[in-house]
């Protein structure tokens, strides 16, 4: 709710602009032709149609000027390129994992790790499964579950850690499962679907010790875990204090592998990995990449991408990057609740993720509330945004298949906009509030068979 007389201060940014890219801001009419042309999707409209972009904060970080330069130190050697070798001395430092495989961004470690796991029959739990995690465990066969814990359901509840998993039901479930029917659990460190909240150190130390306890390995996405842990360091008593690399460490020594969007916490625009402790594992990957993504050492990437993604895996754990990270999710959370805004609390790391039941009570989920909002939301100050609701994860038909949960999330590149932006951002979503009783619901009308948000079209409901 707003704070009375309480003055909202932006966060100082711990760097100044070296490089500048020009925006602009599309007239109503260039707006209107754009949403038309996408099919009401804003995955389908072009750069040059957004003004401020806050679809993803994956591969749309600021490198800084040591990326750069180390760009120009790309070994472009097809096999052994010492990029690589650097690349993979920095994983391992960074996790203690000693297998390292690289790859061209997230889901392509995804699939390499779930090809491996996920067969008919088995069951992969979760905290939260994101959306390309999820589709990899199901296209290979397997149950998707989610188990995050009660209070991550509750939008106005201020909990520190909405990430945590249910340790109990996780307990429960692999009591009763068969051998082999779940043959690995994961974690995501943040928790993206449930709105960028941290897991703690204590719930990922119970995790471990279930998983381990009952013969399971467990394996982290690990795309966003400095943010995780600095959510640990500020929250948890016993780790404040604590560097994000011990922290970081500390997470790591609980796992036994991890896959990793370098996209996010690796501050590059492209790039990934696999990474684990089983050397056979790690063998049948490194086969399963050769097909699909390269030679072992580049993993489908360029070298000099392996050399950025080095430096900006170290720069991520930097704490006057990360206050400033965060501060920048708080700030436009704090303008946000001045304006009496619905969303998500409390707010997390990598973004706000607004609360559509409570913005557009009005439209039932047969008239995909998120994705009228995020229209809206454009057609208002070319801000884009995503729909993490229905349409990603439900069927968009029945209420009985909706999710628990329907946002919208404004994800915030890292190093990108300044508070200005973000305080322009903040006015879009306040008009739009303002006039949310007379916002109309949408219909699909192309529907892909996976992933349907990124190439769905859609059409505005009539009346």
């Amino acid at each position: 709710m707003p704070v009375p007389g309480r003055t909202i201060r932006p966060p100082l940014e711990p760097f100044k602009a070296k490089v500048i890219e020009a925006i602009r801001v599309p007239t109503a009419e260039e707006r209107e032709a754009a949403l038309q042309r996408a099919g009401f999707n804003l995955f389908n409209l072009t750069s040059d149609d957004v003004f401020i972009d806050l679809l993803t904060d994956s591969g749309t970080s600021a490198m800084s000027d040591r990326q750069w330069a180390a760009m120009m130190l790309g070994d472009e050697t097809y096999a052994g390129s010492r990029n690589f070798a650097h690349f993979e001395s920095v994983v391992q430092e960074l996790t203690g994992f000693p297998y390292v495989i690289p790859a061209h961004q997230g889901r392509a470690a995804e699939n390499l790790l779930f090809t491996q796991f996920a067969r008919p029959g088995t069951t992969i739990p979760n905290n939260m499964h994101f959306d390309t995690t999820r589709t990899h465990v199901m296209r290979n066969g397997a149950r998707a579950v989610n188990l995050a814990i009660p209070e991550a359901y509750q939008v106005d509840l201020d909990f520190p850690f909405k990430g945590n998993m249910d340790t109990g039901r996780l307990s429960e479930l692999l009591r009763s499962a068969s051998a082999g029917e779940v043959p690995l659990v994961m974690m995501t460190l943040t928790n993206n679907t449930g709105g960028g909240q941290p897991v703690s150190l204590e719930n990922l130390t119970e995790v471990s010790r279930i998983c381990h306890t009952a013969g399971v390995p467990l394996y982290l996405d690990m795309c966003r875990w400095a943010e995780n842990a600095y959510f640990v360091r500020l929250r948890e008593p016993a780790q404040q204090g604590r560097s994000i690399r011990e922290i970081g460490r500390a997470i790591f020594d609980l796992a036994d592998g991890a896959t990793m969007s370098a996209k996010k916490d690796g501050l590059v625009n492209i790039g990934g990995f696999v990474a684990t402790r089983d050397p056979a594992l790690a063998d049948r990957m490194k086969e399963e990449l050769i097909v699909f993504e390269g030679f072992p050492t580049y993993g489908g990437l360029a070298r000099r991408d392996l050399e950025a993604a080095s430096v900006g895996l170290l720069e991520a754990t930097d704490l006057a990057y990360l206050e400033h990270r965060i501060g920048q999710v708080r700030f436009l959370a704090d303008q946000l609740d001045a304006e009496g805004v619905p969303f998500l609390h409390p707010p997390g790391g990598h973004g706000i993720y607004l609360d559509v039941r409570r913005f557009l009570p009005h439209l039932p989920v047969q008239q995909l509330p998120g994705q009228a909002l995020v229209v809206e939301l454009y057609r208002e100050g070319a801000v884009r945004t995503v729909e993490v609701g229905g349409i990603m994860f439900g069927d968009g038909e029945s209420p009985e298949s909706a999710p628990a949960l329907e946002l919208v999330r404004l994800a915030i590149p890292r190093r990108a906009y300044s508070s200005a932006h973000l305080e322009y951002v903040a006015g879009v979503v306040a008009a739009v509030f303002r006039r949310r009783a007379a916002i109309r619901g949408m219909k699909m009308t192309y529907e892909p068979e996976r992933l349907r948000h990124f190439t769905a079209r859609f059409a505005p409901l009539s009346g």
